[in-house]
């Protein structure tokens, strides 16, 4: 893996991470909710960079679009 690449491996990870940590600390459930969006984008970057595409595109395609219903039901 190049050096780029090491790169964004560790701002994914890092972003996958912190947003992990955000859902479960969050006080607001759309903060939460917003956090667990960038969960899923931070894991799909992680599965592009492992050149795993269908892994990524499935994981945008399953869960994203359950986001919408997840706000609805909380506001």
């Amino acid at each position: 893996m190049s050096s780029a690449g090491m790169g964004l491996f560790f701002v994914f990870g890092l972003l996958a991470v912190l947003s992990a940590l955000g859902t479960i600390s969050m006080h607001s459930p759309i903060r939460a909710a917003m956090s667990l969006l960038l969960h899923i984008v931070s894991l799909s970057g992680l599965f592009l960079l492992l050149h795993a595409h269908v892994l990524a595109a499935l994981q945008v395609l399953v869960y994203a679009p359950d986001r919408p219903d997840l706000f609805a039901r909380i506001c």
